[in-house]
């Protein structure tokens, strides 16, 4: 008999997206004092990828370590899941995917990296997470597009922005606004961000499913 797996996420990958991949248990991104629930119910696979950060109590870190007691896997990446698994992967939770890394190397330290404004009904996320941001930018700079300066600048306004109100439109009006990129290129850096985003939180929550999915198949 297979291994029955949970994954909390609806941010950064849809539940839909998501059973494409991996046919599991999907749940709304996980808040405090929820996984218990689902270690008793005789779930051997749990995967975190999106979580409550700032307005409900987040994930424990004792919540976690006491699913790893019972036997239970644990595998976290892409938000919550990365940041957590960049806390207890030494206690054996199994982080995967850039964001994780980031987190684990103290390339990135805050919270508000991932965070993002969600609909409350589908999870979809309404504004534009740091780490995609970053990344986005940089992939401008690469491509020619924007130069050092203007990509610093830009970095600089995205991370000074409140999470809920980071967008690329708001980034590119504001820089603007501020000098920080020319007026005439308002448009051009728009459309490349907008067309070429650089979706870090999804491609690591695809990782978090394609490991569950491989746990799985191997227990």
């Amino acid at each position: 008999m297979k291994a029955r797996a949970v994954i909390f996420t609806g941010n950064s990958i849809s539940h839909e997206d998501s059973r494409e991949i991996l046919r599991a248990n999907y749940q709304p991104p996980v808040r405090r004092f929820q996984l218990d629930k689902f270690v008793q119910k005789g779930y051997k696979v749990i995967g975190i990828i999106d979580g409550i950060f700032f307005d409900r109590a987040a994930v424990g870190h004792r919540e976690i370590l006491s699913a790893l007691d019972a036997g239970v896997k644990v595998v976290g990446g892409a938000s919550m899941g990365a940041l957590r698994a960049s806390e207890l992967d030494t206690h054996g939770m199994i982080g995967v995917g850039n964001v994780y890394e980031w987190y684990r190397d103290g390339v990135i330290e805050s919270d508000d990296e991932v965070a993002v404004s969600t609909n409350p009904d589908t999870f979809e996320p309404i504004s534009v997470p740091l780490v995609n941001i970053r990344e986005t930018l940089k992939a401008a700079f690469t491509s020619g597009l924007v130069g050092e300066k203007e990509h610093n600048g830009l970095l600089e306004l995205a991370i000074d922005t409140y999470y809920p109100d980071r967008s690329y439109f708001g980034l590119v009006k504001e820089g603007a606004k501020k000098g920080l990129i020319p007026e005439e290129k308002k448009k051009s850096i728009l459309d490349f961000c907008t067309g070429n985003e650089v979706d870090v939180k999804r491609e690591d929550a695809v990782l978090v499913l394609e490991t569950v999915k491989k746990l799985i198949e191997e227990a």
